[in-house]
Order: structure tokens, then sequence, then C-alpha cells
């Protein structure tokens, strides 16, 4: 029986304190900074709710195609070292996502870890055809990693 979920992981090595790379990721305005997706639309509408950084906090966006309609809230948050997320999909594809942020610091370094899980659906079926769920949003991950390494070595 095939397994009904996947996941993708990716993680970096970021020369900034945990703390630093923390505010990057609870505080969801920041996402602003460094999310992949944040740039497929330059007018996509976004709206923050709830709480400012930290459990509680929202985010929802609405976009072109390429960006697609959702929202997420910060379930879990413990300073600095993890940021759990709810990803709920509308468009292009009906899709809830767990996300996690896993921050690990050692001397100057922060190791980031971020993981997404979720069930598999038609889109991630129609996505083996192009390598897989991790081939294809993997990159995206490689990509928004990179400018969070950039955003808080900046800091």
């Amino acid at each position: 029986m095939a397994d009904k979920t996947f996941t993708i992981e990716r993680s970096i090595d970021i020369n900034a304190p945990a703390e630093t790379v923390y505010r990057l990721i609870a505080d969801l305005r920041n996402w602003k900074q460094w999310s992949p997706w944040d740039k497929l639309d330059p007018d996509m509408d976004t709206e923050y709710a709830g709480a400012e950084s930290g459990v509680g906090a929202k985010y929802s966006w609405s976009g072109n195609r390429k960006a697609g309609k959702g929202s997420m809230e910060i379930v879990e948050a413990t300073e600095p070292s993890n940021v759990s997320i709810k990803l709920d999909f509308v468009k292009p594809m009906k899709s809830t996502n767990s996300t996690t942020f896993a921050i690990a610091e050692a001397g100057d370094t922060s190791t980031v870890t971020w993981t997404m899980v979720g069930p598999r659906t038609i889109f991630s079926l129609f996505a083996k055809l192009f390598g897989g769920m991790d081939k294809m949003i993997g990159k995206d991950f490689e990509k928004g990693l990179a400018d969070m390494k950039a955003a808080a070595e900046a800091k």
C-alpha cells in the first residue's frame, strides 16, 4: 500500500544566532524577506491577523495562478528553537499541510531544518510525473532557506 503522506525536508547552516533566525520565521510579516512564494505575485493580496508573532499569528494570501490562495497559522512556537505552522491551501488545490522549522544553535551558527508533511493528493500524484513533491517543492525550500540565510546574516 502506498504511503498516504509526503514529507519534504531541507536544512541550512546560518551564521547568525537562533534568536535572529527565529524572528524571521515567527513574525509572519518577515516572510517577505525570504519566502520563495511571496515573490510569485507582486500584486498578491495579503492579510495578517491574530498575534503579532508566535502562536496565533495568522497570514492569508490570494494571488495569481502561481501564488494561489490560502492561509497559515502558527500553532506552536518555542523561542528560539521551533515554529510549527498549519498551512491551508485553497487554490490551486485544497490541502492542509503541517510545516515545522527547527532551529539548533551551535556556537555562532544556527542550523534551520524546514519540514512539510501533508496528505497525498491528486496534485502530488501528478507531481510524480515530474520527479515527485520533494523534487518540485524542495527547490522552493532551498531558495527560501538561502534567502533566509542572507536576511539573517545581514542583521
